[in-house]
């Protein structure tokens, strides 16, 4: 009977000795101790700690944001330049066309570049008229990234005080380390308590890599001091977080695949682009009508309005860092919910304006 009840294939007498030593134990306990005698016990769940990172045919070229808003002014222009200087150089690499983001401009290709047509695309864009060459770093092409933890280490870490763990201090710590001399941070480094009463932090790092996660077999289970602490490096399934898009500024699908038509603005959600909200923004317009009447902001400077966060409705900008949807960027099924709350207050209200309309 208990060898038909385990799970695990196995002989009958196995089953009746692992019975006969623990006569207490029922059918599933059986073939739990059965699984660990035999080396079949449940392996780990398998971390799986690197993204595989945007297309290789991207080029990324940081720069300021007076700069990439110049420059993409006449990117059709500058995609025709670049693409007669690379052929000139006999290369079969051409530009498909430019597109912004946040840290500057994304150059997308019909191949994969090499070292010598970055080189000519860096060669063309700091010798352009429309940026300052001093506020553009050279090209690079996307890496993956790699999600890792630091267990052991203080969430107090300074002696004889109560200063809290930063990010700040975390930087300093892998910079005084050589275990971390060629690993580039992705991002700030986030640090939570292990819970509420623990005096101990886990440190979340995310480091640039490749698709093959070498740096991170690198780092992974490798320990370090940090005062008289050893902290060990652990891998952690990847959690790139809740993307937030740059052109309707919802949370939860990124630019690229945005499907309304046109722009928001992130200060006043106008139908215009955010770095256009002084030239068609409304509130920066005369209004004498308003109550109370409205003056013209000045030509120049910067606009002094406040509005509400189309998100959360607080009193910041949509892409704030004080912003709730931001503080909970790396909880999607917070996001889930809470956009749920917002569609069923919705239709709420529609719902109330409908029958107040027939009561009327």
């Amino acid at each position: 009977m208990y060898a038909q009840a385990s799970k695990t294939p196995t002989s009958t007498s196995d089953v009746l000795k692992i019975k006969e030593t623990f006569p207490a134990l029922n059918a599933n306990k059986i073939d739990q101790v059965n699984s660990i005698v035999n080396g079949k016990s449940q392996q780990k769940p398998w971390i799986q700690s690197t993204t595989k990172g945007p297309s290789r045919k991207h080029i990324i070229i940081p720069m300021s944001s007076d700069n990439t808003t110049s420059f993409m002014k006449n990117s059709s222009l500058h995609v025709a330049n670049i693409n007669r200087d690379l052929c000139n150089a006999k290369t079969d690499v051409l530009v498909n066309y430019i597109r912004s983001n946040s840290s500057g401009i994304i150059i997308i290709t019909n191949k994969v570049g090499q070292q010598s047509d970055l080189s000519i695309i860096d060669n063309y864009i700091k010798n352009s008229n429309d940026v300052n060459a001093l506020q553009v770093e050279n090209s690079q092409l996307p890496m993956s990234k790699s999600y890792l933890k630091i267990i052991g280490i203080p969430f107090f870490p300074h002696s004889n005080s109560m200063e809290k763990l930063t990010s700040s201090d975390v930087e300093t710590i892998l910079k005084q380390n050589h275990i971390f001399d060629n690993i580039s941070l992705a991002s700030k480094p986030r640090v939570i308590k292990v819970s509420p009463k623990s005096d101990m932090a886990i440190v979340w790092i995310d480091i640039w890599d490749v698709q093959s996660g070498k740096n991170a077999k690198v780092l992974i289970n490798r320990c370090f001091n940090v005062g008289n602490h050893i902290a060990t490096i652990r891998g952690a399934n990847m959690n790139p977080g809740v993307p937030q898009c740059k052109n309707c500024w919802k949370w939860g699908h990124s630019t690229f695949s945005c499907r309304i038509q046109g722009a928001k603005c992130v200060k006043c959600n106008g139908p215009h682009k955010s770095e256009h909200h002084r030239e068609f923004g409304w509130c920066c317009k005369a209004n004498f009508k308003a109550n109370p009447p409205r003056l013209e902001t000045k030509k120049g400077e910067p606009c002094p309005h406040s509005f509400k966060c189309l998100n959360c409705k607080g009193d910041h900008q949509a892409d704030s860092n004080t912003c709730l949807f931001w503080r909970h960027r790396f909880h999607k099924e917070w996001h889930i919910k809470k956009y749920a709350e917002i569609r069923e207050n919705r239709s709420t209200s529609i719902r109330s304006g409908a029958n107040s309309s027939k009561d009327q």
